[in-house]
């Protein structure tokens, strides 16, 4: 490496200073006194020439070795600290804001028309004063139910005699009784609440 005495020095952070003689002419550490006065041993091989004739320490201050007032006899050695940055993440809960839930409960009202169905009897007599062998059973015609009557008679022969019908007939109509029926239906309605850090 070519002499780099009396030279201007700039560091990695930014720090500036002059490049003095070595100590005990030590070949492999450059003395460097920086502009406040302090001064610091650098190792010669990190030392970079510029075009403008400066040099270029790719150290910060606290990567170099401050220089003994005394220098010793025996040629110093110069330790490097070699640095690392670690990064370090953390996670934390923070509470941003609250919601409130309201429940609104609402009523409407409806028509309901269901079809009923009702069933009426009507009963009609039809006399009939026939004479007849004995008991007539009930019988079904066309939708109408017929239940005879029939008594004993006194005459020359006892025989029997139909003295009337009565005829059974289901009518079914269709009715509508409109009713007014009450309906319910919630709702959910979302209310942001604010944090108390965020009306501050």
């Amino acid at each position: 490496m070519q002499s780099v005495n009396a030279v201007a020095v700039r560091g990695k952070d930014g720090w500036c200073g002059t490049v003095l003689p070595p100590p005990h002419n030590d070949p492999t550490h450059v003395r460097v006194r920086l502009e406040n006065g302090e001064e610091y041993l650098v190792p010669a091989a990190v030392v970079i020439p510029q075009q403008d004739g400066s040099v270029y320490v790719p150290l910060r201050v606290a990567e170099v070795v401050p220089a003994p007032c005394e220098e010793p006899a025996d040629i110093l050695s110069a330790v490097v600290p070699v640095l690392a940055e670690e990064l370090e993440v953390q996670k934390r809960r923070v509470e941003t804001g609250m919601v409130r839930l309201t429940k609104v409960v609402h009523e409407r009202e409806v028509q309901v028309d269901e079809p009923l169905w009702r069933e009426e009897v009507e009963v009609t007599r039809v006399p009939i004063q026939r004479v007849v062998d004995g008991p007539v059973p009930v019988r079904e015609d066309n939708g109408t139910t017929i239940i005879s009557v029939v008594e004993e008679v006194l005459v020359i022969e006892k025989r029997w005699m139909l003295r009337e019908e009565i005829h059974i007939r289901q009518q079914r109509s269709e009715i509508h009784q409109p009713q007014q029926i009450i309906l319910r239906s919630e709702e959910v309605q979302v209310e942001r609440v604010p944090h108390a850090e965020e009306d501050t």
